[in-house]
């Protein structure tokens, strides 16, 4: 079995946080927090995580700090850590083979660390290009061949700096050798989510729904496993959506996934980048890190009124998952 199957193998039917990273108001990670993050995490029961991922602001922390990040989570978790790969936004590359480079060298860094995958950030310049799909299969063929690990194509929404990817390209992508998988995140566009999801079906490899305000309608037209900033906190109400999907449990199904489309309406709207200050206050409620590592200075500033929505609708939901009283 190759490592990539074994990958798919390990991976299928489970739910892998994409994690949120710990940091003071000035992006300093507070590596403490992270340990005792990481810790929570990886008691849950989750398939895997993924670092350096959107919600973590992978593309933003320092080499320095993703290498720190990186190992802590690796030593915490027993399972596969999969890890992002793309420009990191202090590089500022001039050609669109600098940016290849740049993409293929943070998977290398993520080999060297122990990482078991690599997802591919897409690059958004092959939107336009008249030869961008044929580019995009061979970056993602570049990345696997000089990392050595299995690579994850990666479908994200224009509003996190990435574009929609045709189904043809969907197709190709997973008909690589070293392609586990495709993640999914379009952010609310369901005709595109279907269109992937079928381009993916029968492929063999994993169709990953990061569809974190469609999470439960991604299971139905057939996403079979999960990569999503909305577990960065209160894993198990996502794990409770695709658990009673993959059960059968369609009333169990139903009810879970109300909850976690209540707790994404607090957490994934407008501004859509404030999405990780959100998870991050509800991290925060959640007794995952303390209050001085939760800011996040890449994303917008919010009014304190939108704390309080995440908190209300988390107290809410603790409330009627423990019951009346005397129950």
């Amino acid at each position: 079995m190759s490592a990539t199957e074994d990958l798919v193998r390990r991976l299928r039917g489970t739910v892998l946080p994409a994690v949120a990273t710990p940091m003071d108001p000035r992006g300093v990670v507070d590596l403490d927090a992270l340990r005792g993050y990481a810790e929570r995490i990886a008691a849950e029961r989750i398939g895997g995580v993924a670092v350096w991922a959107h919600t973590g602001r992978g593309l933003h922390l320092s080499r320095p700090d993703r290498h720190q990040v990186l190992r802590i989570w690796r030593e915490v978790v027993e399972g596969p850590v999969v890890a992002g790969a793309g420009v990191p936004r202090p590089v500022r590359p001039r050609t669109l083979r600098e940016a290849w480079d740049a993409t293929v060298a943070m998977a290398v860094d993520a080999a060297t660390l122990g990482a078991d995958a690599v997802m591919v950030y897409p690059l958004a310049q092959f939107a336009e290009r008249p030869g961008g799909q044929s580019e995009a299969v061979r970056l993602h063929e570049r990345v696997a061949e000089e990392s050595g690990l299995p690579v994850l194509g990666f479908f994200l929404h224009g509003e996190a700096g990435g574009y929609p990817y045709p189904p043809e390209l969907i197709r190709r992508l997973l008909a690589l050798p070293s392609a586990a998988g495709v993640k999914l995140a379009t952010l609310d566009r369901a005709m595109a989510c279907q269109d992937a999801i079928r381009a993916a079906s029968g492929s063999g490899k994993l169709v990953i729904t990061g569809e974190d305000r469609m999470f439960g309608p991604s299971l139905m037209w057939g996403a079979d496993t999960a990569l999503v900033g909305i577990a960065a906190a209160r894993v198990p109400l996502t794990t409770a959506v695709l658990d009673s999907w993959r059960a059968g449990d369609h009333a169990g199904f139903v009810r879970a996934s109300a909850r976690l489309d209540r707790f994404a309406e607090a957490t994934f709207l407008a501004p859509i980048e404030g999405y990780v200050q959100r998870m991050l206050w509800a991290a925060v409620w959640e007794g995952l890190i303390p209050q001085e590592a939760a800011h996040d200075p890449y994303g917008p500033e919010l009014p304190g009124a939108e704390r309080q929505a995440v908190v209300t609708c988390l107290e809410a939901l603790a409330k009627e998952q423990a019951g009346p009283p005397g129950e």
